[in-house]
């Protein structure tokens, strides 16, 4: 199997599995910091018996990588807490969409190390903004109380510390994507380690359900989606990307009976089909390629 159909494969399966998480944090009844510090801390021990097991020798570090991982770690973990704070104020499905602007933060990041952003590029910016402007506006008119615009807020910070985890992420091919995952994960452990409380040894503790968030959704998935990310180039990333917020609307609908109203649905298709656009080049003219250039990609 090639790198790419390896790719291809690794990120579907990370999008399924993470199209899940929302449903196991809100079924977990626990604070925010208690979910991801347990989610970090399992996650940390699964990855490193993953490494072990695997007897692949750890990679080398210089101050510039480890420094770099360790960043990533911050953003991954306030991406996380700021998520899953989002899900506790609006449903699953709506910080789901909001939550899918990430590739916008990616084009406005990129304008900030310099790269120059498109025309079209900048109509898909537009467009996905209106997207949000309606699902806000929606809410306005709803009598919704008074949590839904922390909700959205928080649902566009995570959005932004996913897309900074993505960019260093990128910048560390020299790294195995367990390596990463494990390193990041330990920082978690570290940040959130004074806000941690141990809990009491009783039937009640949702242990089944931080051992799958630790296990499943961190150990293994991250280590799926960070080899895809090294692996494929960002269009296919981004149109695989989308099997995430259409596994967690599905989640939502069938685990707490929510669904978006049809303005809602309005707003996160506009979201959603600019965050396609913009992922898979549309309107963008493509570079004409010389022979040689063409048996390469093939």
């Amino acid at each position: 199997m090639g790198d790419m159909q390896k790719g291809v494969w690794q990120m579907s399966l990370a999008m399924l599995i993470s199209g899940s998480i929302g449903a196991f944090v809100l079924l977990s009844g626990l604070p925010v910091t208690e979910v991801v510090f347990w989610r970090c801390l399992i996650g940390a021990v699964a990855l490193f018996l993953f490494i072990r097991f695997s007897k692949r020798p750890f990679s080398p570090l210089t101050r510039v990588t480890l420094g770099l991982a360790i960043l990533g770690g911050v953003a991954l973990v306030l991406n996380w807490l700021l998520l899953f704070a989002a899900f506790a104020r609006i449903s699953i499905g709506l910080s789901t969409v909001v939550y899918n602007t990430q590739p916008f933060m990616l084009v406005l990041m990129g304008m900030l190390l310099g790269e120059r952003v498109s025309l079209v590029k900048w109509g898909w910016l537009v467009l996905a903004f209106g997207g949000v402007v309606i699902l806000l506006s929606s809410e306005l008119t709803g009598g919704h109380d008074a949590g839904w615009p922390a909700g959205i807020g928080l649902a566009l910070g995570a959005a932004f510390f996913y897309a900074l985890t993505a960019i260093i992420t990128r910048k560390l091919k020299s790294l195995a994507p367990q390596h990463i995952a494990f390193i990041q994960v330990l920082t978690g452990v570290v940040m959130l380690l004074p806000l941690a409380h141990m809990p009491a040894l009783s039937a009640d503790f949702p242990w089944g359900i931080l051992l799958t968030l630790g296990i499943v959704h961190t150990g293994i998935m991250y280590q799926l989606l960070y080899g895809a990310i090294q692996k494929l180039p960002t269009p296919i990333i981004g149109s695989l990307s989308f099997i995430y917020p259409v596994v967690a609307l599905i989640v939502d609908n069938l685990a707490f009976d929510h669904a978006l109203s049809p303005s809602q649905l309005a707003g996160g298709a506009l979201i959603l089909l600019a965050a396609a656009g913009n992922n898979l080049g549309w309107g963008e003219k493509k570079p004409r390629r010389s022979g040689v250039d063409s048996k390469a990609a093939n």
